[in-house]
């Protein structure tokens, strides 16, 4: 039996232009759905949503991101609104993880935003574990207004990240990690 916490001793990213098909099928990706929401949710508020990029929707929305881009700004090359366009089409999936922030609630906005980042980190780590690479980005789109609205986000709403899910179609290296004694420290009154 491996180490129990294997997992996470070995996860990493896979570059999103380096996944392919298969991605998982319906039952599988509710199955990865269903554990990706079991996070901390201070409040019980359910903090986030998830919107689901498959087939042709990934090419219409980077066809829309591309005509946003070029509008955003008119002076854009060729190849950086060819990227925007292409973004989303290598992964067979994209999940778009969503905060929902509630301003009226106890709950501090930090919090529920760490609710839904658990859910994406909880999208990357189920993916691994099915079989599948997972990569989460976020980009421009993510941040501008514009561009949210396209996936219908509503003023509450922000993206926390796309995570793109599908088949590693290379060997992804490991990337070197930080040392415990460089990241961790003990608090002494």
């Amino acid at each position: 039996m491996s180490h129990p916490l294997a997992l996470l001793q070995t996860r990493h990213s896979a570059p999103s232009r380096q996944l392919g098909e298969p991605g998982p099928d319906a039952a599988t990706l509710k199955t990865l759905l269903e554990a990706a929401i079991r996070v901390p949710d201070h409040g019980k508020l359910e903090p986030f949503r998830l919107i689901v990029l498959q087939g042709e929707a990934k090419q219409v929305f980077g066809e829309r991101l591309a005509t946003l881009s070029l509008r955003v700004n008119p002076d854009m090359t060729e190849s950086k609104r060819e990227k925007d366009r292409t973004r989303y089409d290598f992964a067979p999936l994209v999940v778009v993880v969503v905060a929902r922030i509630d301003a009226t609630s106890k709950v501090p906005v930090i919090e529920q935003q760490l609710s839904a980042g658990c859910v994406a980190y909880n999208l990357l780590l189920g993916a691994e574990a099915l079989g599948f690479g997972a990569q989460w980005l976020t980009g421009w789109a993510a941040y501008q207004r514009d561009a949210t609205a396209i996936l219908g986000l509503k003023d509450n709403e922000q993206v926390i990240g796309f995570v793109h899910i599908g088949s590693t179609q290379i060997e992804v290296p490991d990337r070197e990690r930080p040392q415990l004694d460089q990241v961790v420290s003990t608090w002494t009154p």
